[in-house]
């Protein structure tokens, strides 16, 4: 881990190329993608799935749904490893080569919404914005923390459950550390926590509600926001509601394909894929060279 005076000295790094062993294979191509809450900064974040992910994909633009860097934990203990510069490096290096790279600060990188409307590195900060995908639906990006009542209206009480969400993740490392060690797959306490006890699914359910109701009565088609890390596409009364997921557990991100569809994709669907396509890629330099 580094010290932050260490990482202060680094810092010019960040406008440097991205870490050595970038993959020089053609990448997955898509119109748009969106991520959110990387949560940088923090020992939940996987920044190094992330690497792979954003090695292995282009896109025409690209959007950074908020919750990008912890600032929260940041102010509570130091912490930031070489594999989060890498990050920023690679996301400054698309927008160098052409990606329209689009930061829309959430709650936890919130000292950032002092920069909106200005352009940083080749990245534009904005505070939501609409995207019109290929097949001409408009839709409402932001990041959500807005229409989260506990952050509205109680911001002490967000700050309580931010830390027993990180006693959660610190659990989880060392149960799943155990599973990977039995040969089992990886298991989200917090996810199945948000799915079985009530409170949790109402709060969920009235956040995308209040998301989906904002889209409305702007006469928009629907909404891409981040926040309360639950990968979701679905229609209510008529809007399509969508969020990215996250980078700590879900590892998923909102893609939209060339004909403008909105999908889901998830860190190892993208490897997966990745992987096929080296797979063909090797079957046919076979061929060729039998030939």
């Amino acid at each position: 881990m580094k010290p932050r005076e260490q990482f202060m000295d680094d810092a010019h790094g960040l406008f440097g190329d991205a870490a050595d062993g970038d993959e020089k294979r053609d990448p997955l191509r898509f119109r748009t993608i969106w991520i959110s809450d990387i949560h940088l900064g923090t020992t939940g974040c996987q920044a190094e799935r992330l690497m792979e992910f954003l090695r292995a994909t282009e896109s025409d633009t690209l959007y950074l749904v908020g919750d990008i860097i912890d600032g929260w934990q940041l102010k509570r203990r130091w912490y930031w490893e070489q594999s989060h510069n890498n990050v920023v490096q690679t996301v400054l290096k698309k927008a160098k080569k052409g990606t329209n790279v689009i930061f829309v600060p959430g709650n936890h990188d919130e000292v950032i919404r002092q920069f909106i409307d200005l352009d940083f590195g080749g990245i534009k900060i904005r505070d939501e914005l609409v995207h019109v995908t290929a097949d001409g639906r408009r839709m409402l990006v932001l990041h959500g923390d807005r229409f989260d009542g506990v952050i509205a209206c109680a911001k002490w009480l967000a700050y309580v459950g931010d830390s027993l969400y990180t006693m959660i993740l610190k659990f989880n490392q060392w149960f799943n550390s155990w599973r990977a060690r039995a040969g089992l797959p990886y298991w989200s306490l917090s996810q199945y926590l948000k799915s079985k006890v009530k409170n949790a699914v109402n709060y969920i359910s009235s956040f995308e509600d209040a998301l989906a109701d904002e889209a409305r009565k702007r006469g928009l088609d629907g909404v891409i926001c981040g926040h309360i890390h639950k990968p979701e596409i679905r229609d209510i009364g008529g809007v399509t509601y969508c969020n990215d997921g996250d980078w700590v557990e879900s590892l998923s991100a909102l893609v939209e394909e060339p004909s403008g569809e909105l999908r889901l994709v998830s860190w190892q669907e993208i490897m997966q894929l990745k992987k096929a396509g080296k797979t063909k890629a090797a079957a046919k330099d076979k061929d060729l060279v039998l030939a």
